[in-house]
């Protein structure tokens, strides 16, 4: 059973997503993170000056990414085929996984299964070299602004799941901080760039005009 369970853990909670030490891409990440820690977050989702807003994007999603992978890695034990069986946030909202590709047509599943299809369509997406290059000089595919905001609205759904069904585990395990820094960075950085349309955002929608009023 203790192996079952590793796997199932393990399947969800993605490998990182490394940006290359040395590419401009990393130097990029580096000035992210500078700009984080000033507290300012509204700074620091701002494109900087001079910089391909594509590659900008590109790094951010790769680090948003990792920092949901992460999240949703700490509370596995507690999204389970048992405790959600529909990948829900709250009542009022149901999502159902198609990808396009391999599921065309949208199926109801479990959370953990959901977020797994999810972060291994992500995945496969950031591994794409033709999409998400991370040589410098490689440009950009004409559809990989659509493909991001894609990634971004998906990613967008696994906060909404774990701040509607798993926040009293996210407290218990005093994560919340760390919680909604991430997540504030990470609204900041869509409504910047408007990447995500504000239909999609309904479902956290109390808290986002909580968490982003204090910083007008």
């Amino acid at each position: 059973m203790s192996s079952l369970l590793g796997n199932r853990s393990s399947k969800t909670f993605k490998p990182k997503k490394n940006i290359p030490e040395g590419s401009h891409q990393y130097e990029l990440l580096k000035h992210a993170e500078a700009t984080l820690g000033s507290g300012n977050l509204r700074m620091a989702v701002m494109l900087p000056d001079g910089e391909d807003l594509n590659e900008w994007v590109a790094v951010n999603t790769v680090d948003f990414f990792n920092q949901i992978n992460m999240l949703y890695g700490t509370i596995t034990d507690f999204c389970t085929e048992e405790s959600c069986p529909v990948m829900s946030a709250g009542p009022k909202y149901e999502y159902h996984w198609a990808d396009g590709t391999n599921i065309k047509k949208p199926i109801k599943c479990s959370a953990p299964k959901y977020i797994d299809y999810l972060m291994t369509w992500v995945q496969d997406q950031l591994d794409d070299e033709t999409l998400f290059p991370s040589k410098i000089g490689v440009p950009f595919k004409r559809n990989f602004m659509s493909v991001a905001k894609t990634i971004l609205k998906r990613l967008f759904r696994v906060y909404a799941h774990i701040y509607h069904q798993h926040f009293d585990s996210v407290m218990q395990l005093q994560e919340e901080a760390h919680l909604n820094t991430s997540f504030k960075h990470f609204i900041f950085f869509v409504q910047e760039f408007n990447l995500i349309e504000r239909k999609e955002l309904v479902p956290l929608q109390d808290l986002i005009e909580k968490l982003t009023t204090k910083d007008r």
